[in-house]
């Protein structure tokens, strides 16, 4: 069977099942900030994050032996991993808990992200699933077929109120700082949601009208969500990189930002471009 033709969003929606089991037996702060080493992605890894990834996996092998099918997973903390042919340009990109600093605190806003790709892009991303364990919603999209809010299509309308909301990400203060700064008199209000994943969602879902990283971010924090703004009617784009240009590796690095369209794009471009490390 062809990679494409897998039931992916049966197999996520399992594993976001055991994760929300996994977040139940260790409802505490103290409890979930326990460490296990440092993942592939270079960061200190929870024991949550782990666990987490453990439950993807596991689906990941299911399909796998179940349907024959070939494909490298991308993952925050174990890197790359093949299922069958290490050539194959199938690539399963990973985030088990985008978001890791939000669930250690048991702040609700995080979620789990997964895109699948048919090669090594952002640009050749088909499928991407994300879901917000705090609200409880799912955000799907398809590569030319649209992008939806559990059953709802998400369709971007007109220019609006312009920037009325923007999302930041990566918020270290002495990086927004300057951020924060370039959007006065172009931004309303700024938000501070702790995920790039669910960030680019409330994006695609027309909650938010713009959004930036204030850093660099990895493949895996946003190559599901990339595609639901393009999917929905928005832009997107990853800072000196096309599409075709973004790699999915876990080494690459790269400014991420959206907006409902081109025209807001370019004022949160003119604002990210006052970043640290612009």
């Amino acid at each position: 069977m062809a990679m494409l033709d897998l039931d992916w969003f049966s197999a996520m929606r399992r594993a976001v099942e055991a994760h929300r089991a996994l977040f139940e037996a260790e409802p505490t702060i103290a409890g979930r900030t326990a460490y296990e080493g440092v993942g592939e992605g270079g960061d200190h890894a929870l024991v949550l994050d782990r666990r987490c990834e453990d439950a993807v996996f596991a689906e990941l092998e299911k399909l796998h032996s179940d349907s024959g099918a070939d494909f490298v997973a991308i993952s925050e903390e174990r890197g790359e991993v093949a299922f069958g042919d290490p050539s194959s340009p199938g690539r399963v990109v990973i985030d088990p808990i985008d978001g890791s600093l939000n669930v250690r605190r048991t702040l609700p806003s995080h979620s789990l992200s997964v895109a699948i790709s048919s090669g090594p892009s952002m640009a050749d991303v088909e499928l991407g699933f994300v879901y917000e364990f705090g609200a409880a919603e799912e955000f799907t999209a398809k590569r030319g077929e649209g992008a939806w809010l559990g059953d709802r299509r998400l369709e971007l309308e007109g220019p609006g109120y312009g920037l009325e909301v923007v999302g930041l990400e990566s918020a270290e203060p002495a990086r927004i700082a300057p951020v924060v700064g370039a959007l006065a008199g172009s931004a309303y209000r700024v938000r501070v949601i702790g995920s790039i994943a669910i960030t680019l969602a409330y994006v695609a879902a027309g909650r938010l009208d713009g959004m930036l990283s204030a850093r660099p971010c990895r493949s895996v924090d946003a190559a599901a969500a990339q595609l639901l703004v393009s999917e929905a009617g928005g832009a997107v784009e990853f800072e000196g990189f096309d599409l075709g240009q973004a790699d999915l590796g876990l080494d690459a690095r790269y400014a991420v930002r959206a907006a409902r369209n081109t025209e807001l794009l370019e004022s949160v471009r003119a604002a990210q471009e006052r970043s640290p490390d612009a």
